[in-house]
């Protein structure tokens, strides 16, 4: 992931696992202190956010496979 602006505004960037078509985009940011998640196609609809734990607990559930 790039590294936390110092900004208070995020810097979203798509993710290397997003389909190379228009339904499957998905955007993350790091922020100081968590990670957040957005539909790229709904930007104004809000973010997830994540907390360091949660965020690492919920990359291993998907490389794992339980949440496909």
């Amino acid at each position: 992931m790039p590294s936390t602006s110092s900004s208070k505004i995020p810097s979203w960037f798509k993710s290397s696992y997003s389909g190379g078509n228009a339904t499957e985009c998905v955007e993350a940011a790091r922020l100081s202190n968590s990670t957040a998640i957005r539909d790229s196609k709904a930007t104004g609809a809000g973010s997830l956010l994540f907390q360091p734990g949660s965020w690492a607990s919920f990359v291993s559930a998907l490389q794992d496979g339980h949440l496909c």
